[in-house]
């Protein structure tokens, strides 16, 4: 009986390979998103939100940002105006995140954009994650990477959002594996 491979993760493709900035400005980010963004101590919005514009994210006007927050790397962040991003939401970016106007992701919700090739090499494999204006996002929701949430959808509590799935406008969708549970404005009449 053959036995089962083992990947040597020693010789892995891929680390360093998403972070398009040079070391000492990726490991100055780690320092400052503890002090100023992940810091349950720091209260102020406008505080977290200048200091990841200082370090390249987009991010438009009025957009609140709670603490114990979470960015990997901000110059792969767009975010529109008037966001509320909840306590503990970790953006783990590793490709592009682009987020709309008035939109919420709600608290200690993981949105990530990298994972591995399982079956190869462990190689890093990323993928942007779109989510359109005035799309809600609820809490200890995770959003992988290709995944795409449609203008004004819903995400329900706890669902997991795959590239599998397509999340149309104004949607509801729910549960793991996600699933489609109705439309968040009655009639459909846009």
């Amino acid at each position: 009986m053959d036995e089962v491979p083992i990947i040597d993760l020693a010789s892995a493709p891929g680390e360093r390979t998403s972070w398009d900035r040079p070391a000492w400005m990726v490991y100055l980010w780690g320092v400052v998103e503890l002090l100023f963004v992940t810091n349950p101590l720091q209260v102020s919005s406008r505080l977290r939100v200048a200091v990841l514009r200082m370090f390249g994210a987009s991010i438009g006007r009025q957009v609140i940002f709670r603490p114990r927050t979470r960015v990997r790397f901000p110059w792969k962040l767009s975010i529109g105006n008037r966001c509320w991003i909840g306590e503990g939401v970790w953006i783990h970016n590793q490709d592009d995140v682009a987020v709309g106007d008035d939109v919420v992701i709600s608290q200690d919700t993981f949105i990530t954009t990298g994972s591995h090739r399982h079956r190869v090499d462990m190689a890093l494999v990323t993928r942007a994650v779109s989510i359109h204006s005035g799309a809600w996002v609820t809490s200890r929701c995770v959003i992988l990477g290709g995944a795409s949430i449609g203008r004004s959808a819903l995400i329900r509590p706890l669902t997991l959002v795959t590239a599998a799935e397509t999340i149309e406008d104004g949607a509801v969708w729910g549960g793991n594996p996600a699933t489609f549970l109705g439309w968040r404005f009655a009639g459909r009449e846009w």
